[in-house]
């Protein structure tokens, strides 16, 4: 006899797992919540209490939480026969366990005291007991696998390979839980824990990583980490890192805009009367670097769009959307990636140092936009200056962007250097710089920027401030005419 041990939280496709195994010879177990269902649907069960002589109590906190189980579940054939034979434990040859949704109910606020009764005890024991036990006990804690055992059961048993991926996943599993309510608990009175827990899913090898040397991966079940393309080959981890970069700068606008970026920073930007006309424009900032480029658009892509960008080479294309005629062009390029745009994702930013990891959340903020010389922008250049600060807080330091009210005209992005930023967007500008903006992601610690930017045309200038030289600065707008912001908010990006 073979015996099947059924206790789940999530009752989905529980009723005909059950109805499927009692079919192919397997006896029902089964705990007091999950027995209801299947007595509702008069499938046959044994009842935990019932074979343990031992009674659900304490609310349901203790069910399971007994040797007759768990012996039934770390039981080695052929090694602990006889130790269970004189203990009446039957062998448990198939468990299916889901948890309590504690990472449901701890997003809904709720307090401590009744939140920590969606903690699950009994169902991680039995999990792990069951997953260590892999080569004699099959382990299910994902509905979706239900049909799959039924399939392999009815194939001739269920492979050796196959209990150890289940197992496998089963503690992925148990990780995750034990990682929501430990990261849950400490969050409660700090802002960060003392153990910082994270798990990923859905992992998938990429090509490699950002050289044809080093191996890569990618995880996530939502946002960019999980997009896959609709069209074009596998994605790589460049065309993430890229495409990431600009679907974070593209979200600062509602006008049709377009973005190019290379190396994870944007090489042209704009905005237009249609995403058309941005997306030419953000071409032509600098074309060159726009070879080979990822694109990100806010608007749906139709056959003009599509025609334009197979006009070019580019990796990778995004947008909200795309007309079944705009794929079919696009096909034409067998390798362009083409991925729908996805929602944002909200998390905590990670990134591996040598020995662990720096994490950082950003906050609700608001800037302080002041205008702090003698001269306001006009309507034009303030708009020119809101374009280049956006375009900037996603721009990688040391960052200067010079924009009109439509687009990016020149940009320098990290160096060392502020004033070799600015010389930079200088010689890399797509036109005439008089009458542009400037934008700097940090304070200036010098005028010397300023009267760079001045010197090639600028007559607008946005910055954070907070420079201990900030009078300097601020003397230097006034002596070349210039209109200059403060914001109070810096964003480095290293």
């Amino acid at each position: 006899m073979k015996w099947a041990l059924l206790s789940v939280w999530d009752k989905t496709g529980i009723v005909e797992f059950a109805r499927a195994l009692a079919g192919l010879d397997y006896s029902i177990m089964s705990s007091g919540g999950t027995g209801k269902s299947l007595e509702e649907a008069g499938v046959g069960f044994t009842e935990v209490a019932g074979y343990t002589g031992f009674p659900e109590m304490m609310d349901g906190r203790v069910k399971t939480l007994h040797p007759k189980v768990h012996g039934g579940l770390l039981g080695r054939r052929g090694i602990d026969d006889a130790v269970m034979a004189q203990h009446g434990i039957s062998h448990i040859d198939l468990l299916a366990v889901n948890l309590y949704p504690f990472e449901r109910m701890s997003a809904k606020k709720m307090e401590l005291a009744e939140l920590i009764e969606y903690i699950d005890v009994g169902g991680p024991a039995m999990i792990r007991a069951a997953a260590k036990n892999y080569k004699d006990v099959a382990v299910v804690v994902d509905p979706s696998d239900y049909s799959k055992i039924i399939k392999a059961i009815k194939s001739g048993g269920i492979l050796d390979e196959e209990r150890f991926a289940l197992s496998k996943k089963a503690f992925a599993r148990t990780a995750a839980y034990d990682a929501a309510i430990s990261n849950h608990l400490y969050k409660l009175d700090s802002p960060f824990p003392e153990t910082y827990t994270v798990q990923y899913t859905h992992g998938r090898m990429l090509r490699y990583g950002e050289n044809p040397h080093q191996q890569a991966a990618v995880y996530g079940t939502t946002g960019i980490a999980a997009t896959e393309p609709v069209q074009g080959k596998q994605m790589s981890y460049n065309n993430y890192l890229d495409l990431h970069a600009g679907a974070g700068l593209l979200r600062e606008f509602d006008e049709p805009a377009a973005i190019i970026v290379k190396h994870n920073n944007p090489c042209g930007f704009a905005v237009g009367r249609d995403l058309q006309s941005a997306y030419i424009a953000a071409r032509e900032v600098d074309p060159v670097s726009a070879y080979g480029s990822v694109v990100s658009l806010n608007r749906a892509v139709d056959t003009r769009v599509a025609e334009e960008i197979c006009s070019t080479f580019v990796e990778v294309v995004t947008a909200p959307s795309f007309s079944a005629d705009a794929i079919a062009v696009m096909k034409r390029k067998e390798n362009l990636r083409v991925i729908v745009l996805p929602g944002k994702t909200e998390a905590d930013e990670i990134r591996s140092i040598d020995g662990g990891v720096l994490v950082q959340r950003t906050p609700a903020y608001q800037e302080h936009w002041q205008v702090i010389t003698d001269r306001d922008p006009t309507p034009d250049e303030m708009r020119a200056l809101q374009l280049a600060w956006k375009v900037c807080k996603h721009t990688r330091s040391n960052t200067i962007i010079f924009a009109d009210q439509r687009r990016t005209l020149g940009i320098g992005a990290g160096q060392m250097s502020r004033v070799d930023s600015a010389r930079i967007a200088i010689e890399k500008a797509c036109g005439p710089l008089a009458g542009s903006a400037v934008a700097s992601d940090a304070f200036l610690p010098f005028p010397d920027t300023l009267e760079v930017a001045a010197e090639a045309g600028a007559t607008a200038l946005v910055q954070p401030g907070g420079s201990i030289r900030d009078k300097e600065v601020i003397e230097a707008a006034n002596r070349l005419h210039m209109a200059m912001v403060f914001t109070g908010v810096r964003y480095f990006r290293h």
